[in-house]
């Protein structure tokens, strides 16, 4: 089973939370991307389970529930994916412009993932940058790793898992799972017109 939630971090962070759960919450810029990650959560789990960190940072379910998890966010998007197969990575970009991505990809990109972004027409490389980082980042956070390690992973030949990759508007989104993730559940959090937060299940 594979669960893809996403939502904005501005209405998700505004949502109620238990006392007992909010006192956990960083303070300062974090703080919101921190509480609208609890909102999903609690949503897909409940009562939520307790929440442990790795060496490394990744949070993670307590020792003893076979469910995973990774968070991510760009801008005021954010994604929650959740698995019972076992450990996932997912990343969310809004594609914007980068100043230095054309040093980016020469410096950290693999020659296959170079190579994509050359075949692709001017109009459509940012994009094409995008979505190869997102791959690598879900890649890296699947394994617990860190983005320093992005140059020594070659998203174009992944065989330890499966990549897949998503495209709504403006946002790039990759997951890396255990196994094929074609079966996945999407589901929408938004505020409707009456201030309340509606979850709607994706028809795909």
């Amino acid at each position: 089973m594979y669960r893809l939630l996403l939502g904005k971090v501005s209405e998700l962070s505004a949502q109620p939370l238990p006392c007992a759960l909010i006192k956990h919450a960083p303070e300062g810029a974090r703080r919101a991307r921190w509480l609208a990650g609890r909102v999903l959560l609690s949503y897909a789990l409940s009562p939520l389970p307790e929440i442990v960190y790795s060496a490394q940072g990744k949070p993670a379910f307590a020792a003893g529930l076979s469910l995973w998890f990774n968070l991510s966010h760009s801008g005021d998007r954010i994604a929650l994916l959740l698995s019972d197969e076992g450990e996932v990575g997912c990343d969310i970009e809004v594609i914007r412009p980068r100043k230095n991505w054309p040093a980016l990809v020469e410096k950290i990109f693999s020659v296959g993932e170079q190579a994509e972004i050359t075949c692709v027409g001017e109009e459509q490389k940012l994009t094409s940058f995008w979505q190869i980082w997102t791959r690598k980042e879900a890649i890296i956070k699947q394994r617990g790793g860190n983005v320093w390690e992005m140059a020594s992973v070659d998203s174009t030949h992944f065989t330890e898992g499966f990549i897949a990759h998503y495209q709504r508007g403006a946002l790039s989104l990759s997951l890396c799972t255990p196994t094929p993730s074609s079966h996945i559940e999407i589901i929408f959090a938004a505020v409707n017109n009456q201030g309340e937060l509606m979850f709607t299940r994706s028809p795909d």
